[in-house]
């Protein structure tokens, strides 16, 4: 995801003044806009879809973290052992 900066920061005054014209800029763009109040970065607004995507990557990452913990840790088996000893707790042909 990228920013325009001249685009994309702009003042919570702006928003009130130009709201369409901003979400529109956003659904058009696909660019979050970043809030300012006095000066200072306050809040970011995404479009849903944008957000959506982004809180699915987060959650799978979120999943994924113990695992890539245990890769780090060498605490892995191969995989025939493992599909072996499933196989056999499951009482599975294979």
């Amino acid at each position: 995801m990228s920013i325009n900066i001249t685009e994309d920061i702009r003042s919570v005054t702006d928003l009130k003044r130009n709201t369409r014209e901003i979400l529109d800029r956003i659904h058009e763009t696909g660019r979050p806009v970043v809030l300012t109040v006095n000066g200072k970065a306050d809040a970011v607004i995404l479009d849903a879809k944008t957000f959506e995507k982004h809180l699915a990557a987060s959650n799978m990452s979120r999943l994924l973290a113990p695992a890539e913990e245990d890769v780090a840790k060498k605490r892995t088996r191969p995989m025939r052992s493992f599909l072996r000893e499933l196989r056999n707790a499951r009482k599975v042909s294979g």
